[in-house]
């Protein structure tokens, strides 16, 4: 059964690829959704897939990109969408 989450991650996540790792991660792991920077130098990204391939993301999103300083990683459960592929927006 598919499940979708919503993700906030705060520290140094912009202006080090984090949304191109956070796609290709997402892509690897079979998840579709999305993810984009937000004004306030956070990333927020909507994944869908299996609970256990989720949880995996989430780890990773602990981790990012090797210049890349998380500092904070909020989830939460979302309504199920359904989205092509997993890509980049703004």
């Amino acid at each position: 059964m598919n499940h979708c989450r919503h993700f906030l991650v705060s520290g140094r996540v912009q202006g080090v690829f984090f949304r191109t790792a956070t796609e290709d991660t997402a892509r690897r792991l079979g998840l579709t959704g999305w993810v984009r920077n937000l004004a306030d130098g956070s990333v927020e990204l909507v994944a869908c897939g299996a609970e256990a391939k989720l949880a995996e993301l989430e780890r990773w999103l602990w981790q990012g990109p090797p210049r890349a300083r998380v500092e904070q990683v909020s989830s939460r459960e979302t309504e199920l969408q359904t989205f092509s592929d997993f890509s980049v927006r703004g």
